[in-house]
């Protein structure tokens, strides 16, 4: 794991092509949807509110990485084999058990966000379902810093998502289309079994996941997800409670832009969490390699922002709504999501780190921001209003906490 920044660069390349097939899925899309008004917003409000219901699996899935990423870089393999046997029956039962709860679930929250057709829920459904027996990939990818092979899985998923949304949509002009392509895209991850040998042996002798540690790291991972969650993607759910189809359709195109800034560098992260999850003590080169990830992350923070900015009405026109309202939005929301992507890198660090303080913090101050956008956020200019100063009043508290316990453990150690 040397030269984690390296590694870092790397695999956002990669990923960077993955977004520009993805971007051009979103835009294909909307032309295809633009003579419904409102049909592009509730594509991009079904798939948050798929991200909703599927919580519960990110949140295990998140805890099994941290731990598959320790036991292996700290050449632990008998106990690493043994609790991927046990993580396996463990992401089974959470499987299920996130199953029943998103079918019971899903009428009576679709309501509440206001999910304007039943078969349009009932497509969420079935990706969160299909989404929930997918996580082990991503879970032993990431923990095994598989990510060359992480992000050849994602790109094929965005060929696959492209090819089916555009051609589905291309005949039937309507959301569910473009939503069920987030469920047929998951085939990509078949093309792991070409490197099935390197699979970790299965062993009789199962670890249980079930372990103090582990439990204490679960409370802080559904923090902190919750919470990123909740900055990131939740206002779309807002939004299609509160707006009508025209003002969605400005709102989701002009946040689609602008949830790019962030998205685009979030690979060094995911390094990020996989190098400070693989050990127990940091050493100060190896905390001197993750220092440089966290500003070459920030500084893509704001490259992407004054980018987006100078290029809003191109990106709008791409996507068939260069309209002044859309335009209008994309200021507020680019410096919203420049505060979201550096509290993701703090809740990233303390996730990783065991810092549950921090965590804990992580998650209030997401379920603050997500209650603020509910209680101001009526219309788009006063939701607009409402996000970068609650997200910038949550960035300022977040990094002074991180700030403070950073002098105080000099050279930080994951609490085991």
């Amino acid at each position: 794991m040397k030269n984690i920044w390296r590694s870092g660069i790397i695999f956002t390349a990669a990923n960077f092509l993955t977004l520009l097939i993805g971007f051009g899925f979103q835009m294909a899309v909307r032309r295809q949807l633009q003579d419904q008004a409102g049909e592009f917003g509730y594509v991009q409000a079904a798939i948050a509110f798929i991200g909703f219901l599927g919580l519960p699996l990110a949140i295990a899935t998140q805890a099994v990485t941290h731990y598959i990423a320790r036991f292996h870089f700290s050449s632990e393999n008998e106990r690493l084999h043994g609790l991927l046997s046990g993580c396996r029956k463990f992401l089974l039962h959470i499987t299920i058990l996130g199953s029943v709860a998103a079918v019971v679930l899903v009428k009576p929250m679709g309501d509440f966000f206001h999910i304007p057709r039943v078969s349009l829920t009932v497509v969420a459904l079935i990706c969160v379902l299909a989404g929930f027996w997918s996580s082990f990939i991503t879970a032993l990818c990431q923990g095994l810093g598989w990510f060359k092979r992480f992000a050849l899985i994602s790109l094929l998923s965005a060929i696959i998502r492209f090819g089916f949304g555009v051609t589905t949509t291309h005949f039937s002009p309507m959301a569910e289309c473009a939503v069920l392509a987030s469920t047929v895209m998951l085939l990509s991850n078949l093309i792991l079994l070409f490197w099935k040998d390197e699979f970790p042996r299965k062993t009789p002798v199962v670890v249980s996941p079930w372990t103090r540690d582990m439990v204490h790291f679960l409370v802080i991972s559904s923090a902190c997800i919750f919470s990123a969650n909740c900055f990131s993607q939740y206002d779309l759910l807002v939004a299609q409670r509160e707006f009508n189809g025209v003002e969605l359709d400005n709102y989701t195109s002009a946040g689609l832009l602008a949830r790019q800034i962030p998205t685009l560098v979030g690979p060094l992260l995911t390094v990020l969490f996989t190098h400070r999850s693989s050990r127990h003590q940091h050493r100060q080169g190896e905390l001197s390699e993750q220092m440089k990830l966290l500003g070459l992350y920030a500084l893509g923070l704001v490259v992407n922002a004054v980018g987006l900015c100078l290029l809003k009405n191109v990106g709008l026109r791409l996507l068939g709504q260069n309209t002044p309202e859309a335009a209008e939005m994309i200021s507020p929301f680019a410096l919203s999501m420049v505060f979201v992507g550096l509290l993701q890198a703090i809740g990233t660090w303390a996730l990783a780190s065991h810092w549950i303080k921090i965590s804990l913090l992580y998650g209030g101050l997401g379920l603050a921001y997500w209650a603020a956008l509910f209680i101001f956020g009526k219309t788009p200019t006063d939701l607009l209003h409402a996000m970068p100063i609650a997200s910038g009043m949550a960035f300022a508290i977040l990094f002074i906490t991180w700030f403070a316990a950073m002098r105080k453990h000099r050279i930080p150690a994951a609490a085991s």
